[in-house]
């Protein structure tokens, strides 16, 4: 089957693309490293020729609510309209889990309108919310530290391996579109804060964690079990603490 991978120079994206090919699939990587931009539509009808499945593993580090929602919105018009043009069959979305439960979060925000054209689109689809990657918290304090001190919401999240999103991904674009897919979390339940403690321990690194709802990137409304996969949710294998153990000083 040929899929095309869009992202496919991120961290998702190509894990996609090895997991896809892994399996026998052709696949098509999308980027603009691979000569395709999203945004401006440059490259898409050629990249999509042939092509049955796409999926969407982009994303953007912008901190403007508008600009994430401007950049979601524009590259998912594009990629729908390139694939209904090109016979696209299903068109496979990487999502969030808890995503409609946020507010004050540029990136959730942005996803949300991802979410949104994707089903009102024209092309099959499934939306494949995951939990937050087992780095989150180590992502979060580079965020924020500041003189060696980072200011973190205490989040109650359920990690996942990239690897193991990637896998999901892979098995259902060469499947049959299914509209929202269950969501995809790891095997527990972490703190951020805990998480950012003992990954900071197993890097060899000290930065003083402070505990707030305040000035960071998740208000209040992320308080409690929000972030948490819904009861019917597909668990990967891969725990925190073996990720831990793969981390070296």
């Amino acid at each position: 089957m040929r899929v095309a991978v869009v992202g496919a120079s991120g961290r998702i994206g190509s894990l996609t693309v090895d997991a896809l090919r892994r399996d026998g699939h052709d696949t098509v990587p999308i980027s603009r490293t691979h000569g395709v931009d999203v945004v401006t539509g440059g490259g898409l009808d050629a990249a999509l020729a042939g092509v049955a499945a796409v999926v969407d593993a982009t994303s953007t580090n912008v901190t403007d609510e508008a600009e994430a929602v401007g950049f979601f919105t524009t590259a998912t018009a594009n990629l729908l309209a390139a694939g209904q043009r090109a016979g696209v069959g299903h068109h496979v979305l990487l999502s969030v889990a808890g995503l409609r439960a946020i507010a004050g979060n540029a990136h959730m925000a942005g996803k949300r309108a991802q979410e949104a054209a994707v089903e009102a689109g024209p092309v099959p689809y499934t939306v494949v919310p995951a939990t937050h990657f087992h780095d989150f918290a180590a992502m979060v304090t580079g965020w924020v530290e500041r003189d060696g001190t980072a200011q973190l919401p205490p989040l109650l999240i359920q990690p996942i391996a990239p690897a193991d999103v990637a896998d999901v991904l892979a098995r259902v674009a060469t499947g049959a579109p299914q509209g929202r897919h269950r969501d995809v979390a790891g095997p527990e339940p972490q703190d951020l804060i805990d998480m950012a403690r003992r990954t900071l321990a197993a890097q060899g690194r000290s930065i003083r964690l402070v505990p707030t709802w305040h000035g960071g990137v998740f208000d209040e409304s992320a308080a409690g079990d929000v972030l948490l996969p819904a009861a019917d949710a597909e668990i990967a294998p891969t725990t925190f603490d073996a990720w831990l153990a793969t981390l070296r000083p």
